[in-house]
């Protein structure tokens, strides 16, 4: 056998190694007590938002700022997302138009 041959045989066998862990899924298992939970690592964090400039954006027009950018603060902080504009658009963030008071309020303004 020639050594080009056999280096291009190593070759092609690294390539198709690469290609085949790539090919396999994103998929990770936990162990939790004795049920195995499958864990996608790719969307396990949530995306970062700049819940500061999002909320300043959405309470700029509120007659109270700071009651307003504290109940934004705190919602963006759980949802990770803000309407756009000053004043509804919730159908943008559903999470953050879930989110209710203890008296069954809408919390995020």
């Amino acid at each position: 056998m020639k050594p080009i041959s056999f280096l291009f045989i190593l070759l092609l066998l690294l390539f198709l190694l690469q290609a085949l862990s790539e090919a396999s899924p994103s998929y990770s298992t936990v162990n939790k007590g004795s049920n195995r939970v499958a864990v996608d690592k790719k969307h396990q964090q949530s995306p970062k938002i700049n819940c500061k400039y999002a909320c300043s954006r959405r309470c700029m027009k509120a007659s109270r700022k700071k009651i307003c950018m504290r109940a934004c603060g705190s919602c963006c902080s759980r949802c990770h997302c803000v309407p756009p504009g000053t004043y509804g658009n919730h159908q943008l963030c559903p999470c953050y138009a879930r989110l209710k008071t203890h008296a069954n309020k809408p919390k995020c303004p």
